[in-house]
C-alpha cells in the first residue's frame, strides 16, 4: 500500500474528517450526474430517458441523506 493510501486509510478513522469526506464526495457525483443530464437534454434525448436520469439522481440523492 502507497504512503499516500495509507495516510488515507488514517485519515478515515477520524469520523471528522470522513463525514466531510463523504459529503464532498456526494456534492461531486452529484453535481457529475446534473452535468451528464445537461448534456442529455441539450442533445435533445428522449423524454424517457431524461425522466430515468432524474429519477437516478434522486435516488441518489435520497441514499445520500
Amino acid at each position: 500500500m502507497s504512503i499516500a493510501k495509507k495516510f488515507f486509510q488514517q485519515q478515515l478513522a477520524n469520523n471528522e474528517f470522513k463525514y466531510s469526506y463523504l459529503e464532498e464526495k456526494a456534492k461531486l457525483d452529484i453535481e457529475y450526474q446534473l452535468e451528464e443530464l445537461k448534456k442529455d437534454i441539450q442533445s435533445r434525448k428522449s423524454t424517457d430517458e431524461l425522466i430515468k436520469k432524474v429519477d437516478s439522481i434522486e435516488q441518489y440523492v435520497m441514499l445520500s441523506v
